[in-house]
């Protein structure tokens, strides 16, 4: 018998549907210096924002691998934008499929993501990092939709 804990949730009934995700990480840096250089491109560890935004593709594909519940899907789009708000830097991950099954996770994974390597790259210039306001911000298809889901 199986154990009513230990299963992905059933999808097979579920019917395909166009899905969006749109998920926003900050990243709060501690001084403009640290902005400057992102722009200028001359922080030691290479371009932040080229890097960050491909560390942010792997690991939204890779989503399913890391959360045991979550279903692999196609994504069949990914975008992420980054707008820079004096000390912040504010990351948006867009994620669209047509499958049975929302993209909130990968989106928040993505944004996760890139925030994390945004820190890593930026350490060695800046004590005062951290990262905060990961959250769904709108999220369309499926039964319902919902914008402004906070993580924090």
């Amino acid at each position: 018998m199986e154990s009513e804990y230990i299963k992905m949730v059933d999808i097979t009934q579920k019917q395909n549907t166009h899905r969006t995700a749109i998920a926003q990480a900050v990243v709060r840096v501690g001084s403009m210096l640290t902005i400057d250089a992102i722009k200028k491109k001359t922080v030691p560890k290479g371009d932040v924002f080229a890097m960050s935004k491909a560390a942010g593709f792997l690991g939204l594909k890779k989503t399913p691998e890391l959360l045991p519940d979550c279903h692999p899907l196609p994504i069949e789009y990914a975008g992420i934008a980054y707008e820079i708000d004096d000390l912040n830097i504010i990351i948006r991950v867009t994620v669209k499929t047509f499958y049975k099954t929302g993209v909130e996770v990968e989106a928040m994974h993505g944004a996760s993501v890139v925030a994390l390597n945004m820190y890593d790259m930026l350490k060695p210039i800046d004590k005062g990092i951290e990262i905060k306001d990961i959250k769904l911000l709108e999220k369309t298809g499926g039964k319902s939709d919902i914008r402004n889901q906070s993580l924090t």
